[in-house]
């Protein structure tokens, strides 16, 4: 289980890389409605030749419908694609710091999963949305706008022809929400996944971004099971297509806190949803071996792995890698004799 302090705390040091994000020489980028803006530099120290030679035709405001010229993007694919993406914990929802972090991710050449988590469901000024981990409300509205920003940036920063494609989750929490309503709030979350699905189409993303939603759902932030499922129900109710990705911990494993079945829910249980479970430590793996025991013998369904979620970074060493959580899980559930189900390999690394 993670420490909340680190998800709901962040260092002086972050909190200044943000500030001086409107000083630095960033990429220029635009959603329609919006000016050219400067990305925050923060993400990564450096630059790459090919990420030089576009952020050097970017000082201009363009269109936001058109592409960089040709001759500034590489002309195949030069790298193997990663598998392991790097998901975030958002302090902002302005939409040229989102698209930088989506050019960073393309220059890793990510693939796969990616969450932007934005913090817990709120409500405010009569709207739906969540609390950011800066400590500020962002409607649903606004989160929109940033995560077909991250899109754009993704999709503008990779080679000509590349066949890396995400599959962008605009994540939330069972965290103490504070809203009038839990369902409400699933039903908007679901509509405003669907939004940017049809903002990926228009804009001519989708070839290579899918529109998902997360929920790092945890039984010890909702011990009555109540409002996750309300939640859960109000997506399923209002969604098209899309997939809510529980992300979350198991606290204690089966009967810990929450049942079998209500752990296997969100797990996988509900239309929709699919598991992409914490594996920070081998307990972690365990517990969710013995979910997905009892999930086929007794439901005689599977619990749905789309990969791991690990967590770290330059100043934490939290746990396993994605490749030791990989193999911890795949043999925690060959030894509950479940060994036969899916788990794709990769998955995506959070950080602060």
């Amino acid at each position: 289980m993670k420490m909340l302090s680190k998800r709901y705390a962040f260092s002086v040091a972050t909190a200044l890389a943000a500030t001086l994000a409107g000083a630095s020489a960033a990429l220029a980028f635009v959603l329609p409605g919006h000016g050219a803006r400067s990305l925050d530099p923060s993400f990564a120290p450096h630059m790459s030749a090919p990420a030089a030679a576009w952020h050097a035709t970017a000082r201009k405001p363009k269109s936001s419908h058109r592409r960089p010229a040709a001759a500034h993007r590489q002309p195949w694919e030069l790298h193997r694609l990663r598998g392991t993406t790097s998901s975030i914990y958002e302090r902002t929802t302005k939409p040229w710091i989102l698209a930088r972090q989506g050019c960073l991710a393309a220059q890793r050449h990510e693939t796969g999963i990616v969450i932007l988590d934005f913090g817990k469901p709120a409500h405010k000024h009569h709207g739906y949305g969540t609390i950011l981990f800066s400590n500020r409300f962002a409607p649903n509205h606004k989160i929109t706008i940033a995560t077909v920003g991250y899109a754009r940036g993704y999709v503008r920063c990779l080679h000509r022809g590349s066949r890396a494609h995400i599959t962008l989750a605009r994540g939330t929490s069972n965290y103490h929400p504070h809203v009038p309503s839990a369902y409400a709030a699933g039903v908007r979350w679901a509509r405003a996944t669907n939004k940017v699905g049809r903002l990926l189409r228009r804009y001519g993303l989708a070839a290579h971004v899918e529109s998902a939603a997360a929920d790092d759902a945890e039984p010890a932030w909702d011990r009555s099971f109540r409002r996750t499922k309300q939640f859960f129900h109000g997506f399923r109710a209002a969604v098209h297509g899309h997939t809510l990705y529980d992300y979350g911990s198991l606290d204690g494993g089966v009967g810990a806190i929450w049942s079998a079945r209500q752990m296997w829910y969100v797990a996988g249980g509900l239309r929709h949803t699919k598991a992409l479970p914490e594996i920070y430590y081998s307990a972690m793996a365990r517990q969710w071996a013995e979910l997905a025991r009892i999930a086929h013998r007794r439901y005689h369904r599977d619990v749905d792995f789309a990969g791991v979620t690990t967590q770290g970074g330059a100043s934490c060493h939290c746990g396993y890698t994605q490749l030791a959580a990989h193999r911890v899980l795949a043999h925690a559930l060959a030894s509950q004799g479940v060994g036969h189900l899916a788990l794709p390999r990769g998955g995506t690394n959070i950080v602060g």
